[in-house]
Parts: structure tokens; sequence; C-alpha cells
């Protein structure tokens, strides 16, 4: 059974005042769950339906709590429209970062992305292109935030995503004396340009692009041309659109 107490807890993981203060976040429904308990990622509490607990035992530690519930109960504390079957709280990773480290990586920096689908489709497109570090900007949206997990879809245990204040990680990464790109739409064309497979690719915000203080630390600015070039079109991508189709390219260059 989910008690009040519990019930009033997971829901106050809403807030990541909260999650910060427990270091926990929730994972909600059968595949994210799943895939999170294949990883090295820490379970804290297991809440499943009889069914799914029974059908799953095996894959759950033996450390953790495990809370059996109805679905009416379930659905209780859930954000999603269909309530699941089961809902996971896992342990906050907090690996630190030594930007030293960087040195051999094609990496991403978010500047002010401010939707949690966003920046949870920036981290699974980055596990699928072998990208396992995601610096955000501080002001970006929360990496734990209910909606940011779910859009992973259990990424979230194969890419460390860090928070820095923007000019603090750049003066350090610059160091490095690696390529920072950016995309721009005065840039240059991303499919004639010689891209590297060390660096650093900077998306910026959903309504503004990159802002001036992590502009200027860009040495080489990108642009995603429409096709067919000079026809009207859309006046911009979607960030994480965006981010899928430079890192494509990246990729495909240094394949």
């Amino acid at each position: 059974m989910l008690s009040k107490n519990k019930q009033k807890f997971i829901l106050s993981l809403n807030r990541k005042k909260i999650r910060e203060q427990n270091e926990l976040f929730v994972a909600e429904g059968h595949k994210l769950v799943i895939d999170l308990l294949g990883t090295n990622c820490q379970t804290s509490t297991i809440v499943g339906t009889n069914e799914w607990l029974n059908t799953n035992k095996a894959l759950i530690p033996g450390n953790c709590e495990v809370i059996e519930a109805e679905r009416a109960e379930i659905k209780k504390v859930s954000t999603l429209k269909s309530p699941p079957d089961v809902i996971g709280l896992f342990k906050q990773n907090k690996v630190t970062l030594n930007i030293d480290q960087l040195s051999n990586e094609l990496c991403i920096f978010l500047d002010e992305v401010q939707d949690p689908g966003n920046l949870g489709t920036i981290v699974r497109l980055a596990d699928w292109f072998g990208i396992k570090t995601i610096i955000c900007s501080t002001n970006c949206a929360d990496i734990y935030n209910p909606k940011t997990i779910q859009s992973t879809m259990g990424a979230i245990s194969r890419v460390n995503v860090h928070y820095f204040e923007a000019s603090y990680f750049l003066d350090a990464y610059s160091q490095l004396d690696l390529p920072i790109y950016g995309t721009f739409l005065d840039g240059n064309n991303l499919y004639e340009k010689t891209l590297s497979s060390k660096g650093l690719i900077i998306m910026g915000n959903e309504g503004k692009g990159i802002s001036k203080e992590v502009e200027q630390y860009v040495s080489q600015r990108l642009y995603i041309p429409p096709f067919p070039a000079n026809e009207p079109s859309s006046e911009s991508l979607n960030v994480s659109v965006a981010t899928a189709i430079t890192c494509a390219e990246f990729r495909r260059q240094n394949n």
C-alpha cells in the first residue's frame, strides 16, 4: 500500500528544491524504469502493481524499498496522463567534472535551454551519437525535472550532465585549444565545413539563440541551410532538431 506520507513525498519531488535536498529523481513507466534498473543508477524506491513486481522482481535490487500499490494509488502521484504500472525513485548522479579531461571528447554546451522536453531529447540524442558529456549553463532547465527524465528515455544513465556558470566553464575550456562551434543564421554552411572529432558544440536558447556572453567564445560559426536555398521557409529550427542535425554531420565526417 502506498501510504499518504509516501504519496506526499513522491509528489514533493516535482519541486527542484526537494529533489536537490534528497538527491533523488522520479522515473515513470515500465520502459524507463527497466532501462534505469539495468544501469549503474542507484535505486531508492520502486512502487509497482502486484503484477509488475512479480514479473520484474529479479531486476529489483535487494537493498531498495519496494512498495506494492494499486494502479489507482500510483495515479495519484503520477505526472503522466495514463497512470503507469511502476514508478521508481533513483539517486541523482553526482559525478565531478574535470574540464581538462574533455580534451579528447566531442561535447555539447547548452546555453539557456529552458524547455525540459528539449533538454531531455538532447540528452537522448547525445547518447545516440556517442557524446558522453553535456554542460549546461546554470539557467538551463533542470536535468532531473520529471519531464526531462521522461524525455531522456533512459539516456540519463549514460550521459553525464553538468551545470556551470557559462563564462567560468568557457574560460577554462578555451585553454584546451580545441574548436568551439556555435550555430548561427550568419554562420558557414555546416555541410561545407571540415568538422573536428573533438571540441565543443554550443546550442542556444529556444527563442534567442546563443547569448552574446557565450558567442564571444565561439571560434567556428555554423549554419544549417534550408532546402531548397533562397526559398521561403521556417524562421528557425527547434533546438533539439538542430542539435540532431549538427551531431549527425559531426559523426558522419568523423566515422
